[in-house]
């Protein structure tokens, strides 16, 4: 092997681990919040043990089926906007799924799925959930942030209206089963850069 093909691929090598060391420090093991009251850790996605809890939880939770095709494309293109509140058990309670895209001329958000355990409702956790993955968006340089949710899903509007999320469009026979959807946007203004929490 000549010394140029042993030196590309040493350099291969540097690229490669120092590329997995990056991505290692994206999805930080460090909780992003702790409810003590609660008992509920909000942290990343950390890897492919948390990816069937989060199927779980969202197919028992939301009304769309998913493949598994679509889990994946949002959680390994965008694993640091990927949330999980999990309990002392580190039983994954609350999981937010979201991807941000360059526009042409905007940063964008999506959030794409979002879902709490029954039992665990009415705590605070979706709430939670949808304010610490705006935060990272925001972090990232996001300009505004979409959704759609069925028109019924009355707690689910009043819980992203209480973010600031605002009716931007009806968009009829949305859903396979033949609902309505709301699209809902936040607009990112210079005050939230400060933070919403």
């Amino acid at each position: 092997m000549s010394e140029d093909v042993k030196l590309s691929a040493q350099l291969d090598k540097v690229v490669l681990t120092e590329k997995g060391l990056n991505e290692e420090k994206l999805l930080s093991h460090e909780p992003l919040f702790k409810d003590g009251q609660n008992e509920i850790t909000f942290r990343q996605y950390i890897g492919e043990s948390d990816l069937n809890s989060i199927i779980h939880l969202i197919s028992k939770g939301l009304s769309e089926p998913y493949s598994i095709y679509t889990y994946r494309y949002f959680i390994y293109n965008w694993p640091k906007l990927c949330l999980l509140a999990v309990n002392k058990q580190e039983i994954c309670v609350g999981t937010i799924v979201c991807k941000m895209e360059a526009r042409v001329d905007v940063q964008r958000g999506y959030i794409a799925m979002l879902a709490v355990e029954e039992n665990h409702r009415r705590m605070g956790i979706g709430l939670r959930l949808v304010q610490l993955a705006v935060e990272l968006m925001i972090q990232d340089g996001c300009d505004e942030v979409s959704l759609e949710t069925e028109v019924t899903n009355k707690a689910a509007l009043a819980l992203y209206e209480q973010v600031g999320f605002c009716r931007d469009k009806r968009l009829f026979r949305y859903y396979l089963n033949g609902a309505d959807a709301f699209r809902l946007k936040l607009w990112i203004t210079p005050r939230m850069s400060d933070g919403l929490l």
